[in-house]
C-alpha cells in the first residue's frame, strides 16, 4: 500500500482551486461553495479518522451504538433539508430518520450476523463502514422519494381532490404518485448497479484494490455492498413514501396539505 503524504493531498487539492477559479472566470457562482465543501471534507474526514481510531482500539458496543445514532440523526437532518415541501412539526425529521433507522439498521445487522459473521459481530472495522455506506445511499433514496411525493401532491391537488369526490379512497387516489415517488428514489442505486464494472469502478472496490486486496476479493465485497445498499434503499424509500402519504391524509380520506410547508429550497 502506497502511503500518501500531505504534499500528495495538496497536489490533489489544486484541482479544487482550479475549478473554483474557472467558476469565477465563467461566473458560475459556485466557487465559494466548492471551496467550503472541500474544506468540510478535509475537516470532517480528519475528525472521523481520529474518532474511528479511538473506537477501533476500544471495540465497545456502546460507543459504536452512539456513533450509529449520531449518523442516523445527521442523515435525518440532511433528508429534511433537501425537501422543498416539508412536513410540519417533528414529522419532517421523524419520517426520514425513522425510515433510515429501521431499514439501515436491519440490513446492517443482517450483513454482520448472517453474512460476515465476525467475532464479535459488532466489530467496528466492519460495522461502521457498512452502516455508513448503507445509510448514505438509503438517505439519497428517501430524500428523492419524499421530495417527489410532496411536490407532486402539492402540484396535483386539484386532480387528487377530484378523484376523492368521485368516490376513491385516499390510497387509491394517490397510488400512481406513490409508485412514481418510490421508483424515483430507487433510480440512483439501479443506475449504479447497472453500470458497475463497465462505466464506473465503485469506490469501495477501488479503495480495496489500491490498498492491496486481491481484485476478486474486492469484487465480491463490492457486490455484497451494492446488494445491501439496494435492499436498504428499497426498504427505506418504501417505508418513508408510504408514511409520508399517510401523514398527508386523515380518517376521512381528505388531502391534508396543511401538514406541509414550503421552504426556500428549489426556488
Amino acid at each position: 500500500m502506497v502511503l500518501l503524504s500531505p504534499l500528495d493531498l495538496a497536489l490533489a487539492a489544486l484541482l479544487i482551486f482550479i475549478n473554483a477559479g474557472l467558476s469565477l472566470l465563467l461566473r458560475l457562482g459556485i466557487g465559494r461553495q466548492l471551496l467550503i465543501a472541500a474544506t468540510r471534507t478535509v475537516v470532517q474526514l480528519s475528525l472521523l479518522g481520529f474518532v474511528l481510531k479511538f473506537i477501533f482500539n476500544l471495540v465497545h458496543p456502546g460507543l459504536i451504538a452512539l456513533m450509529a445514532l449520531f449518523m442516523v440523526f445527521t442523515a435525518g437532518w440532511e433528508v429534511m433539508g433537501r425537501q422543498k415541501y416539508r412536513f410540519t412539526g417533528p414529522w419532517s425529521f421523524g419520517i426520514g430518520a425513522s425510515a433510515m433507522c429501521i431499514s439501515s439498521f436491519i440490513i446492517t445487522l443482517f450483513a454482520l450476523m448472517a453474512i460476515i459473521r465476525n467475532d464479535p459481530w459488532y466489530e467496528p472495522q466492519y460495522a461502521i463502514p457498512l452502516l455508513g455506506m448503507i445509510l448514505g445511499n438509503t438517505m439519497n433514496g428517501i430524500a428523492i422519494g419524499l421530495d417527489r411525493l410532496t411536490q407532486t401532491l402539492w402540484e396535483k391537488k386539484a386532480i387528487i381532490e377530484t378523484r376523492l369526490m368521485l368516490g376513491q379512497t385516499f390510497s387509491e387516489s394517490v397510488a400512481d404518485i406513490r409508485r412514481d415517488s418510490i421508483r424515483s428514489g430507487l433510480i440512483p442505486i439501479i443506475n449504479a448497479m447497472s453500470v458497475a464494472g463497465i462505466v464506473s469502478l465503485p469506490g469501495m472496490m477501488t479503495g480495496q484494490i489500491l490498498a492491496g486486496t486481491p481484485p476478486m476479493e474486492a469484487v465480491k465485497y463490492q457486490i455484497l455492498i451494492m446488494f445491501l445498499i439496494a435492499g436498504g434503499a428499497g426498504f427505506g424509500t418504501i417505508f418513508a413514501v408510504n408514511a409520508g402519504a399517510g401523514r398527508l391524509s386523515d380518517k376521512r380520506h381528505r388531502l391534508r396539505l396543511d401538514r406541509l410547508r414550503r421552504t426556500g429550497r428549489g426556488g
